[in-house]
């Protein structure tokens, strides 16, 4: 069981559990893919896009749920990232943990 997270403000996450699906972010929509990241990508995503951000929840899914829609993608400094190319039920969630200290997101 491979997990894969994504960083979401706590509202966007209400909404998603509301609607019973999530689109993604901003940026996601943007781009066309939900971003996500591997464990040891978590932390740097954290600092690089979400500095001084506060009720900020983590979100785990495991890979394998998310289908053939999933792709590993070349991305920030040469690194593989997760990419999901739909949207998705929050039932899927393994976990969701607010994040409390930015400084050691897992």
């Amino acid at each position: 069981m491979a997990l894969i997270y994504k960083i979401v403000p706590c509202a966007l996450w209400e909404d998603a559990l509301r609607e019973g699906v999530f689109a993604g972010a901003p940026v996601d929509l943007a781009d066309g893919f939900i971003h996500f990241s591997s464990a040891d990508q978590v932390q740097e995503t954290c600092d690089k896009h979400f500095a001084g951000q506060r009720n900020l929840l983590l979100v785990a899914i495991e890979e394998e749920k998310l289908g053939d829609a999933l792709k590993w993608e070349v991305s920030r400094g040469g690194a593989l990232f997760p990419h999901y190319y739909g949207t998705f039920s929050p039932a899927l969630a393994t976990t969701v943990t607010l994040i409390k200290d930015m400084a050691h997101v897992i």
